[in-house]
């Protein structure tokens, strides 16, 4: 039976490493389920496979959106079963790897259709968010779905919006409507590996990293993008490492802050990814230098 090999952990453990050896050990390509990954021009911040890296396997969804497109899970479920149908046929294995919780949901669990909801539910939703900002709103995600405001990136607007919509439309909560949905059967043999490690090596990972990426130009990355006349306010930009140097570049806090911040909000991201793939007891988990040992695991030949 054909295996999608599915590797999912928090940021900066070490999947994009991983990946790549799966897929030369396979002999088959990589699928992106990084929704940050997926924009041209978004390259440092976002910790994309070099040019180097991605030419040691074929890789997908890595730069096939404008940064000012719009993309969705149930989209990427729709286009990622698609592709991998046509892969298939080629290749026994294939790799998707990624730190994006809700599209590597799309792709294990599926999404029901949510129910049509009145478009002034959003607009205000909108209105509330530019009168008093994000966290009155977070404030009401925790209190009315805490189970989404545990592993929902807080800093993201359009998440925090989406969530709020379905229950201030519903009365139901977007959490109690993904667990009511249908198991999703498969085509192929579905295998979850994830990677971890100690919390402290890997926050000392994410805050090296962060450095690294300032180093390697991600201020000259995010100048760039608005120099092209970008809105600050696109949700692709509302992302860790982009956002707070937007900050940075409108006078709102100093360098020295937005780095620290990153690193925070890194952490925390890092945190809830944990948090949210820690509830699938099917998942067989690694840590970062075993790499030999998940290949035997996978291909015990």
């Amino acid at each position: 039976m054909k295996q999608l090999i599915t590797l999912v952990g928090p940021t900066a453990v070490g999947k994009t490493r991983l990946s790549i050896k799966l897929a030369q050990h396979f002999g088959c390509p990589i699928l992106s389920a990084d929704s940050r990954q997926f924009y041209r021009g978004m390259d440092i911040g976002t910790a994309k496979a070099t040019a180097s890296e991605q030419a040691q396997a074929k890789h997908y969804f890595i730069d096939s959106l404008d940064i000012d497109e719009d993309f969705s899970a149930g989209k990427f479920e729709t286009s990622a079963e698609a592709l991998m149908k046509e892969l298939f046929l080629e290749h026994d294995q294939l790799v998707m790897v990624g730190g994006s919780t809700l599209y590597m949901d799309a792709i294990w669990h599926g999404f029901d259709e949510m129910p049509k909801l009145p478009s002034e539910v959003r607009a205000k939703l909108k209105q509330e968010l530019q009168l008093n900002g994000l966290p009155p709103l977070i404030n009401e995600l925790e209190r009315v779905d805490p189970d989404t405001f545990e592993v929902i990136d807080r800093n993201n607007p359009a998440r925090v919006i989406r969530a709020l919509e379905v229950y201030r439309g519903t009365g139901i909560p977007i959490s109690t409507w993904r667990k009511g949905r249908k198991t999703k059967t498969h085509a192929y043999q579905l295998i979850k590996i994830g990677l971890h490690d100690e919390r402290e090596v890997l926050y000392d990972r994410i805050n090296k990293r962060v450095l690294d990426m300032m180093e390697e130009g991600l201020l000259e990355e995010v100048k760039g993008i608005l120099a092209k006349g970008h809105s600050p306010e696109l949700n692709s930009l509302k992302s860790i490492g982009y956002q707070e140097l937007i900050s940075f570049l409108q006078n709102e806090i100093t360098l020295e802050e937005a780095i620290r911040l990153i690193q925070r909000n890194s952490r925390r991201y890092a945190k809830r990814q944990l948090t949210y793939y820690r509830k699938f007891d099917d998942i067989k988990w690694f840590l970062p230098h075993e790499m030999d040992q998940v290949i035997k695991w996978i291909d015990p030949q």
